[in-house]
């Protein structure tokens, strides 16, 4: 039987990493919250500022292009100014993007706030990442952890968020106070996890220089590791961004169950992180990724090809189940590519979070041409491509540790 205080011991040696662990856990968990605030209170900010939903659109839009730069940007400004200093500047615009929304005039000061939330996301996203891949290197069930704590938040803000408007719409204006409060409360938890270095990279030799930080592109599991993510991420995009327009539109369920089947993905999501960090305990990773990738595939011809409730649901839970450890334990996989190479992650999330970006208007184009059904079910073309991605990243991590024991 595993004692999870002797893991923890294992992990973790002293409380400084005890202090790191738990206040990134706690940023991360708030930018789950950030994460679904967007879509959230859209409709209530569209209502109060009578916007069309091709502003609409170009907003969300701005949002995942501030994600995409900040984590890229994110990366590579600490060797210039330091990892403290960078995190906390990208993080200034949590709250300066709320304070925005709330108070700012015009169309243009509100495309520039949903921009700044962009950035502030991905930044954390960076951060929190490498924060806990040099804290224990390729640990899944550590990174898992992480992404459960961004379940939670993700989960969490809908709730809130209903709980504060109730039947009063214009009360939307108190979620935004409440994420200007929980942007400030992020910047002081920030400011407070210890660092191990937070020095500006120095000016050594170009030759020695260009292999420190450039060292990763020479890797073929820096390769294997953004093409599992990239396909992955067209997937998981394309399936919430699209799921619950699929159902209404081929009225295969009623518009308020269609409704439901995201709150239900992101609960099997919270849920099935939790399952894949306690698992990565006794299943090795090489192992444990492939079933999920399995699994993502099977249940997702389920949903896609069931014409009842109950088919349709069981395949939407056993999707969002399978789905959740995929991008926490294929990260893991990179745990000491991350911790030799500063750039790596920058380089791994913003090339792969292309996928996110790609696959919905992909969709959007198809389903234009040939109906949604068709437009939905070219994500599972996506899957089968992931899955022969994640069969040859686990083949090159098992190959690898044979080399190094021999």
């Amino acid at each position: 039987m595993i004692k999870w205080e002797n893991v923890v011991m294992n992990v973790f040696e002293n409380r400084k990493q005890n202090k790191q662990l738990g206040l990134t856990y706690a940023v991360f968990l708030m930018n789950g919250m950030l994460a679904l605030s967007i879509g959230s209170l859209l409709p209530f900010v569209r209502d109060a500022r009578g916007l069309d939903y091709g502003f609409c659109g170009l907003i969300v839009s701005l949002h995942s292009v501030g994600n995409l730069f900040s984590s890229f940007f994110a990366g590579t400004l600490p060797l210039v100014i330091g990892k403290k200093k960078s995190i906390l500047l990208f993080q200034s615009a949590f709250a300066i993007s709320y304070c925005m929304i709330l108070f700012g005039k015009g169309n243009l000061v509100l495309a520039a706030a949903f921009l700044m939330t962009g950035l502030a996301r991905g930044a954390a996203s960076n951060y929190c990442n490498s924060k806990i891949n040099n804290l224990a290197p390729g640990k899944a069930w550590i990174i898992n952890g992480l992404h459960a704590m961004f379940s939670i938040g993700a989960f969490v803000f809908p709730i809130l968020l209903t709980l504060i408007t109730g039947t009063h719409a214009d009360h939307w204006v108190y979620a935004c106070m409440l994420m200007i409060a929980l942007g400030v409360l992020t910047w002081i938890l920030y400011l407070l996890i210890p660092e191990d270095e937070d020095v500006v990279a120095a000016a050594p030799a170009a030759g020695e220089a260009k292999e420190s930080n450039w060292g990763f592109l020479k890797e073929p599991l820096f390769y294997l590791v953004i093409l599992t993510l990239f396909f992955y991420l067209c997937a998981e995009q394309g399936v919430i961004g699209w799921m619950i327009t699929y159902f209404k539109d081929t009225e295969l369920l009623s518009p308020s169950v269609s409704t439901i089947t995201a709150s239900v993905q992101w609960l099997m999501i919270l849920l099935g992180r939790l399952s894949a960090a306690f698992l990565s305990l006794k299943i090795a990773k090489e192992k444990l990724l492939p079933v999920m990738g399995v699994g993502l595939v099977a249940f997702f011809i389920i949903l896609i090809f069931s014409k009842t409730t109950f088919w349709i649901m069981f395949g939407i839970v056993g999707f969002g189940y399978s789905m959740a450890g995929i991008y926490p334990t294929t990260v893991s996989f990179a745990g000491k590519l991350l911790q030799k190479y500063s750039m790596a992650w920058s380089f791994i999330l913003t090339t792969a979070s292309f996928g996110s970006i790609l696959m919905p208007s992909v969709i959007g184009k198809i389903a234009a041409d040939a109906g949604i059904a068709v437009g939905m079910s070219s994500v599972a073309v996506v899957l089968v491509i992931d899955f022969v991605c994640i069969i040859a990243l686990c083949m090159y991590s098992v190959r690898s540790q044979k080399e190094r024991i021999s």
